[in-house]
Protein backbone atom coordinates (compact mmCIF):
# COMPACT_ATOMS: atom_id res chain seq x y z
CA UNK A 1 0.00 0.00 0.00
CA UNK A 2 1.24 3.62 -1.14
CA UNK A 3 1.29 6.53 1.58
CA UNK A 4 -0.80 9.00 1.07
CA UNK A 5 0.11 11.44 -1.26
CA UNK A 6 0.30 15.01 0.68
CA UNK A 7 -2.09 17.76 -1.29
CA UNK A 8 1.24 19.66 -2.40
CA UNK A 9 1.84 16.42 -4.51
CA UNK A 10 -1.20 15.30 -5.54
CA UNK A 11 -2.44 14.89 -9.00
CA UNK A 12 -5.11 17.43 -10.53
CA UNK A 13 -7.39 15.50 -13.06
CA UNK A 14 -8.27 18.61 -14.61
CA UNK A 15 -4.44 19.38 -16.30
CA UNK A 16 -3.68 16.39 -17.50
CA UNK A 17 -3.90 17.71 -20.61
CA UNK A 18 -1.59 20.88 -20.12
CA UNK A 19 1.33 19.46 -22.17
CA UNK A 20 -1.60 19.26 -25.22
CA UNK A 21 -2.68 22.82 -24.92
CA UNK A 22 -1.54 25.91 -27.11
CA UNK A 23 0.60 28.72 -25.04
CA UNK A 24 -2.29 30.82 -24.45
CA UNK A 25 -4.04 27.76 -22.98
CA UNK A 26 -1.23 26.81 -20.81
CA UNK A 27 -0.94 30.10 -18.81
CA UNK A 28 -4.85 30.59 -18.79
CA UNK A 29 -4.70 26.76 -17.18
CA UNK A 30 -1.64 28.57 -14.68
CA UNK A 31 -3.59 31.49 -13.93
CA UNK A 32 -6.45 30.58 -13.16
CA UNK A 33 -4.81 28.32 -10.91
CA UNK A 34 -3.27 31.13 -9.17
CA UNK A 35 -6.54 32.50 -8.41
CA UNK A 36 -7.22 30.35 -5.60
CA UNK A 37 -4.36 31.57 -3.62
CA UNK A 38 -5.22 35.04 -2.54
CA UNK A 39 -9.00 33.44 -0.95
CA UNK A 40 -6.38 30.77 0.48
CA UNK A 41 -4.49 33.25 2.17
CA UNK A 42 -7.59 35.42 3.10
CA UNK A 43 -8.68 32.01 4.92
CA UNK A 44 -5.69 31.93 6.94
CA UNK A 45 -5.66 35.63 8.40
CA UNK A 46 -6.77 34.95 11.92
CA UNK A 47 -3.60 32.59 11.86
CA UNK A 48 -1.67 34.99 10.35
CA UNK A 49 -2.57 38.24 13.09
CA UNK A 50 -1.60 35.28 15.99
CA UNK A 51 1.71 35.41 14.03
CA UNK A 52 2.33 38.87 13.73
CA UNK A 53 1.42 39.71 16.95
CA UNK A 54 3.77 37.19 18.47
CA UNK A 55 6.67 38.36 15.73
CA UNK A 56 6.16 42.38 17.33
CA UNK A 57 6.25 41.14 21.24
CA UNK A 58 9.64 39.35 20.61
CA UNK A 59 11.03 41.85 18.32
CA UNK A 60 9.86 44.53 20.60
CA UNK A 61 12.01 42.61 23.21
CA UNK A 62 15.01 42.98 21.07
CA UNK A 63 14.53 39.01 20.10
CA UNK A 64 15.19 38.44 16.35
CA UNK A 65 12.94 36.81 13.67
CA UNK A 66 14.61 33.53 11.84
CA UNK A 67 13.16 32.20 8.66
CA UNK A 68 14.24 28.56 7.81
CA UNK A 69 13.53 26.62 5.00
CA UNK A 70 14.97 24.71 2.02
CA UNK A 71 14.87 25.26 -2.01
CA UNK A 72 11.85 27.81 -2.48
CA UNK A 73 10.69 28.22 0.89
CA UNK A 74 14.37 28.94 1.86
CA UNK A 75 14.92 31.85 -0.52
CA UNK A 76 11.48 33.23 0.25
CA UNK A 77 12.45 33.56 3.25
CA UNK A 78 15.42 34.75 2.97
CA UNK A 79 14.24 37.17 0.30
CA UNK A 80 12.11 38.58 3.12
CA UNK A 81 14.67 39.00 5.74
CA UNK A 82 17.05 40.73 3.34
CA UNK A 83 14.04 42.93 2.20
CA UNK A 84 13.17 44.26 6.24
CA UNK A 85 16.88 46.07 6.31
CA UNK A 86 16.64 48.42 3.92
CA UNK A 87 12.35 48.80 3.16
CA UNK A 88 12.36 49.17 7.73
CA UNK A 89 15.56 50.54 8.59
CA UNK A 90 15.85 47.36 10.83
CA UNK A 91 19.43 45.73 12.07
CA UNK A 92 19.99 43.04 9.25
CA UNK A 93 20.81 40.88 12.33
CA UNK A 94 17.50 40.94 13.63
CA UNK A 95 15.64 39.50 10.54
CA UNK A 96 17.47 36.27 9.34
CA UNK A 97 16.77 34.07 6.91
CA UNK A 98 18.68 30.48 6.68
CA UNK A 99 17.77 28.18 3.66
CA UNK A 100 19.19 24.46 3.83
CA UNK A 101 22.56 24.39 2.18
CA UNK A 102 23.64 27.80 2.83
CA UNK A 103 24.12 30.71 0.19
CA UNK A 104 24.97 28.87 -2.27
CA UNK A 105 21.42 27.25 -2.43
CA UNK A 106 20.24 30.53 -3.28
CA UNK A 107 21.67 29.96 -6.74
CA UNK A 108 22.01 26.50 -7.02
CA UNK A 109 19.98 23.34 -5.99
CA UNK A 110 21.85 21.34 -3.49
CA UNK A 111 21.54 18.02 -3.46
CA UNK A 112 20.31 16.65 0.13
CA UNK A 113 20.74 19.66 1.79
CA UNK A 114 16.84 19.88 3.15
CA UNK A 115 17.26 16.01 4.60
CA UNK A 116 20.35 17.58 6.70
CA UNK A 117 19.03 17.53 9.77
CA UNK A 118 22.02 17.69 11.53
CA UNK A 119 22.96 21.22 9.69
CA UNK A 120 19.98 22.26 10.89
CA UNK A 121 20.73 22.78 14.22
CA UNK A 122 24.52 23.98 13.41
CA UNK A 123 22.91 26.74 11.37
CA UNK A 124 20.86 27.91 14.09
CA UNK A 125 24.15 27.65 16.98
CA UNK A 126 26.06 29.49 14.53
CA UNK A 127 23.60 32.07 14.74
CA UNK A 128 23.16 31.44 18.97
CA UNK A 129 19.48 31.28 18.64
CA UNK A 130 17.97 31.82 21.82
CA UNK A 131 14.48 31.34 23.86
CA UNK A 132 14.09 35.64 23.38
CA UNK A 133 14.14 34.66 19.31
CA UNK A 134 11.15 33.28 17.04
CA UNK A 135 11.59 31.10 14.51
CA UNK A 136 9.58 30.52 11.33
CA UNK A 137 9.66 27.49 9.51
CA UNK A 138 8.54 27.52 5.82
CA UNK A 139 7.73 24.36 3.21
CA UNK A 140 5.30 23.37 1.24
CA UNK A 141 4.87 20.16 2.42
CA UNK A 142 5.14 20.81 6.02
CA UNK A 143 7.38 17.71 6.45
CA UNK A 144 11.32 18.95 5.22
CA UNK A 145 13.70 17.20 7.72
CA UNK A 146 15.55 20.15 7.48
CA UNK A 147 12.86 22.46 8.54
CA UNK A 148 11.38 20.38 11.31
CA UNK A 149 14.80 19.92 12.92
CA UNK A 150 15.48 23.53 13.30
CA UNK A 151 11.84 24.06 14.89
CA UNK A 152 12.23 21.24 17.20
CA UNK A 153 15.76 22.66 18.16
CA UNK A 154 13.91 26.29 18.27
CA UNK A 155 11.58 24.36 20.95
CA UNK A 156 14.35 22.65 22.68
CA UNK A 157 15.77 26.48 23.36
CA UNK A 158 12.99 27.73 24.65
CA UNK A 159 12.12 30.02 21.27
CA UNK A 160 8.56 30.51 19.93
CA UNK A 161 8.01 28.78 16.77
CA UNK A 162 5.89 29.37 13.72
CA UNK A 163 5.09 27.64 10.64
CA UNK A 164 3.78 28.55 7.16
CA UNK A 165 3.07 25.17 5.19
CA UNK A 166 0.32 24.08 2.43
CA UNK A 167 -0.69 20.92 3.59
CA UNK A 168 -3.14 20.45 6.11
CA UNK A 169 -2.24 17.74 9.61
CA UNK A 170 1.78 17.96 9.14
CA UNK A 171 3.96 17.36 11.23
CA UNK A 172 5.68 21.17 11.36
CA UNK A 173 2.05 22.54 11.80
CA UNK A 174 1.40 19.93 14.84
CA UNK A 175 4.76 21.20 16.41
CA UNK A 176 4.60 25.11 15.73
CA UNK A 177 3.11 27.97 18.75
CA UNK A 178 1.82 29.75 15.87
CA UNK A 179 1.23 27.67 12.62
CA UNK A 180 -0.22 28.99 9.31
CA UNK A 181 -2.15 26.51 6.82
CA UNK A 182 -2.29 27.91 3.39
CA UNK A 183 -4.58 25.66 1.98
CA UNK A 184 -4.16 26.60 -2.30
CA UNK A 185 -4.63 22.92 -3.40
CA UNK A 186 -2.70 20.33 -6.01
CA UNK A 187 -0.29 22.25 -8.15
CA UNK A 188 -1.43 22.34 -11.89
CA UNK A 189 2.65 21.47 -12.77
CA UNK A 190 2.12 18.38 -10.12
CA UNK A 191 4.15 18.96 -7.23
CA UNK A 192 5.62 22.09 -8.75
CA UNK A 193 5.54 23.84 -5.19
CA UNK A 194 7.35 26.91 -6.58
CA UNK A 195 4.42 28.09 -8.39
CA UNK A 196 1.09 28.24 -6.01
CA UNK A 197 2.63 27.18 -2.63
CA UNK A 198 5.20 29.49 -3.34
CA UNK A 199 3.56 32.42 -4.54
CA UNK A 200 1.67 31.75 -1.14
CA UNK A 201 4.43 31.56 1.23
CA UNK A 202 5.26 34.94 -0.75
CA UNK A 203 2.20 36.91 0.42
CA UNK A 204 2.00 35.47 4.04
CA UNK A 205 5.78 35.94 4.48
CA UNK A 206 4.99 39.52 2.66
CA UNK A 207 2.43 40.32 5.44
CA UNK A 208 4.24 38.76 8.55
CA UNK A 209 7.06 40.97 8.09
CA UNK A 210 4.98 44.76 6.79
CA UNK A 211 1.93 43.92 9.80
CA UNK A 212 4.96 43.30 12.36
CA UNK A 213 6.75 46.32 11.21
CA UNK A 214 3.54 48.69 11.30
CA UNK A 215 3.03 47.75 14.53
CA UNK A 216 6.41 48.73 15.94
CA UNK A 217 6.50 52.13 14.23
CA UNK A 218 8.38 51.98 11.73
CA UNK A 219 5.48 53.42 9.30
CA UNK A 220 3.74 56.44 9.33
CA UNK A 221 0.11 56.46 7.79
CA UNK A 222 1.44 54.15 4.76
CA UNK A 223 4.59 56.03 4.62
CA UNK A 224 8.07 54.29 5.27
CA UNK A 225 9.50 56.59 7.28
CA UNK A 226 12.28 53.91 8.61
CA UNK A 227 13.48 53.27 5.17
CA UNK A 228 17.49 53.77 4.61
CA UNK A 229 17.85 56.17 1.87
CA UNK A 230 21.03 53.79 0.72
CA UNK A 231 20.68 54.75 -3.08
CA UNK A 232 19.54 57.04 -5.28
CA UNK A 233 15.92 55.71 -5.51
CA UNK A 234 15.59 55.27 -1.95
CA UNK A 235 16.85 58.62 -1.24
CA UNK A 236 14.41 60.58 -3.88
CA UNK A 237 11.50 58.36 -1.60
CA UNK A 238 13.15 59.24 1.17
CA UNK A 239 12.89 63.09 0.27
CA UNK A 240 9.27 62.38 -1.34
CA UNK A 241 7.70 60.89 2.38
CA UNK A 242 9.68 64.07 4.03
CA UNK A 243 7.81 66.84 1.58
CA UNK A 244 4.48 64.64 1.88
CA UNK A 245 4.61 64.93 5.64
CA UNK A 246 5.93 67.89 6.55
CA UNK A 247 4.50 69.62 3.44
CA UNK A 248 8.03 71.23 2.47
CA UNK A 249 9.78 71.74 -0.33
CA UNK A 250 12.80 69.22 -1.78
CA UNK A 251 15.35 71.61 -0.42
CA UNK A 252 14.42 71.73 2.86
CA UNK A 253 13.43 68.11 2.86
CA UNK A 254 16.81 67.18 1.98
CA UNK A 255 18.55 69.68 4.33
CA UNK A 256 16.19 68.44 6.88
CA UNK A 257 17.35 64.87 5.80
CA UNK A 258 21.37 65.59 5.94
CA UNK A 259 20.83 66.96 9.45
CA UNK A 260 19.33 64.19 11.16
CA UNK A 261 20.15 61.14 8.43
CA UNK A 262 16.68 59.82 9.23
CA UNK A 263 13.57 60.31 7.56
CA UNK A 264 11.65 59.89 11.17
CA UNK A 265 13.73 62.52 13.03
CA UNK A 266 13.58 64.67 10.17
CA UNK A 267 9.81 64.62 9.75
CA UNK A 268 9.22 65.22 13.41
CA UNK A 269 11.86 68.30 13.29
CA UNK A 270 10.38 69.38 10.48
CA UNK A 271 6.63 69.49 11.73
CA UNK A 272 7.38 70.57 15.16
CA UNK A 273 10.37 72.86 14.73
CA UNK A 274 11.87 71.00 18.17
CA UNK A 275 15.70 70.68 19.12
CA UNK A 276 17.51 67.51 18.22
CA UNK A 277 17.79 66.40 22.04
CA UNK A 278 13.94 66.85 21.58
CA UNK A 279 13.26 64.64 18.78
CA UNK A 280 15.21 61.62 19.92
CA UNK A 281 13.23 62.26 23.67
CA UNK A 282 9.88 62.37 22.03
CA UNK A 283 10.19 59.40 19.79
CA UNK A 284 11.75 57.30 21.99
CA UNK A 285 9.04 57.79 25.00
CA UNK A 286 6.92 56.90 21.89
CA UNK A 287 8.77 53.70 21.56
CA UNK A 288 9.50 55.15 17.32
CA UNK A 289 6.03 56.01 16.57
CA UNK A 290 5.79 58.93 14.94
CA UNK A 291 1.97 59.72 15.12
CA UNK A 292 2.48 58.92 18.76
CA UNK A 293 5.63 61.18 19.31
CA UNK A 294 3.49 64.01 17.16
CA UNK A 295 0.17 63.64 19.37
CA UNK A 296 2.27 63.53 22.81
CA UNK A 297 4.14 66.80 21.30
CA UNK A 298 0.43 68.47 20.56
CA UNK A 299 -0.75 67.22 24.35
CA UNK A 300 2.40 68.99 25.81
CA UNK A 301 2.34 72.31 23.53
CA UNK A 302 -1.29 72.37 24.69
CA UNK A 303 -0.87 71.92 28.61
CA UNK A 304 2.36 74.63 28.33
CA UNK A 305 1.66 78.17 30.27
Amino acid sequence: MYPQTPLTEQRPPHTLHLDELATLEVVALLQQEDKQIAAAVENALPAIAALVDAVVEVLAAGGRLIYVGAGTSGRLGVLDASECPPTFGVDPRQVVGLIAGGDLALRHSIEGAEDNTQQAVQDLQAVALSAQDILIGIAASGSTPYTLAAMRYAHSRGAQVGCVVNTPHSAMQAIAHHPIVVLCGAEALTGSTRMKAGTAQKMVLNLISTAAMVRLGKVYENLMVDLLPSNAKLRARALHILCTIADVDPERAAAALERFSSVKRAAFALLTGTSDAEVDRLLAASNGHLKRALQAYARQTDNSP
